[in-house]
């Protein structure tokens, strides 16, 4: 995948190959896109299981489902057990896990959002969906940026997040995280090197412990559109078998080629048939292998996904880079747009499936 935005040991990784704000890097990786894992498997299961009462099966909720006023669990993905007296009733997010669990019905206990919120005219950034993002109180909005007073002020319950690399916390700056943790206790989803799949499940777990039901119509629509949309990917990759796929990120000084080894939604398109390059050297963490401009047409595709996040150069930025222009996709005009830090719930990630349905069906073998 792609990582937009600097590094973090100091920095963050982030999905796909890139920068999260800043340049792309191999460093580390804590801040997008990742793998998938499995398709439509447990949600059924998890629906059935979990219902609307805010108990979910996988270790998580014991609770009083809407009220709040009863003990509340939830096991989240370090295998760290949050337990406190009630259900958290104020929950700051990372935007990305924020807007996965507004689709499945988390509402008013979101309170606050850090991580890629606002663009510049003050519209919501692409990675915070649906979210009411006026009514959010935004504690930051780039990589490295989180306001420990603001964080405190808003008197937290629980912090959610994503973890593309173990134990990481995406977009939570390492220098500071001893004392953002100390406010209020965090619960993590594993979103690197896992199916697809996984990630919703889990996200799907953790609001209904918060209280969401997910046999409400809106969320039971967005599995089975999903769910046919996964089915479209399969046939598609069938029907044009052969088809190159690279996943890339764009910088100023870097092509990135990313892996489907680690990103969360490239292990899971390739999983289901779709051709996708593997590169020779990624990183030190397995992400993305970086390269030169110069060397940008090292592999040979057919489609480019290119990261569509914010801070990604996108093809209108390109070109005037001959090694750009003279890709054999980018010439067949056969370049789409990639999220590789994709919106784990069914209603965020279905429409990204349609769309790669819809491009290999149309897509031609340049070679």
């Amino acid at each position: 995948m792609s990582f937009i935005g600097s590094r973090q040991r100091s920095r963050s990784v982030v999905p796909g190959a890139g920068p999260a704000g800043g340049a792309f890097t191999s460093g580390s990786l804590t801040r997008r896109g990742l793998l998938s894992a499995g398709g439509a498997l447990a949600v059924g299961a998890l629906i059935s299981a979990c219902g609307g009462d805010g108990e979910s099966g996988n270790g998580s909720g014991s609770g009083d489902g809407g009220s709040g006023d009863g003990a509340w669990t939830f096991t989240d993905d370090r295998g760290t057990k949050v337990d406190v007296k009630a259900r958290p009733k104020r929950v700051v997010g990372y935007v990305g896990t924020a807007a996965a669990l507004y689709d499945f019905g988390v509402d008013r206990q979101l309170v606050g959002v850090f991580g890629p919120t606002k663009l510049k005219d003050g519209r919501p950034d692409p990675q915070a969906g649906s979210l009411p993002v006026d009514r959010l109180e935004v504690i930051g909005n780039a990589f490295g940026e989180f306001n420990i007073e603001k964080y405190a002020a808003l008197r937290p319950d629980l912090l959610v997040d994503n973890m593309f690399l173990a134990n990481e916390l995406f977009y939570v700056p390492a220098e500071s995280k001893d004392k953002i943790f100390a406010l209020a206790p965090s619960a993590a989803i594993a979103a690197g090197a896992v199916l697809l799949p996984k990630p919703i499940e889990r996200t799907a777990a953790l609001a209904a412990a918060l209280g969401a039901d997910l046999k409400s119509a809106k969320v039971t629509a967005a599995k089975a559109r999903f769910d046919k949309a996964v089915a479209a990917v399969r046939a598609a990759a069938k029907a044009n078998a052969g088809l190159k796929v690279l996943a890339a990120s764009a910088s100023p000084d870097l092509f990135y080629a990313s892996s489907p080894g680690k990103n969360t939604d490239l292990i899971y398109f390739k999983e289901l048939g779709v051709d996708l390059i593997v590169p020779d050297k990624p990183g030190r963490d397995g992400y993305f292998e970086e390269l030169s401009w110069e060397n940008a047409g090292k592999y040979k595709a057919d489609v480019i996904m290119l990261d569509s996040r914010t801070q990604a150069l996108q093809p209108k930025d390109l070109g005037a880079k001959p090694s750009w222009t003279d890709l054999p996709a980018v010439k067949a005009g056969q370049v789409i747009p990639w999220q590789p830090e994709p919106r784990f719930s069914y209603e965020g990630c279905a429409p990204i499936f349609e769309a790669l349905a819809t491009s290999i069906e149309s897509a031609k073998k340049t070679g």
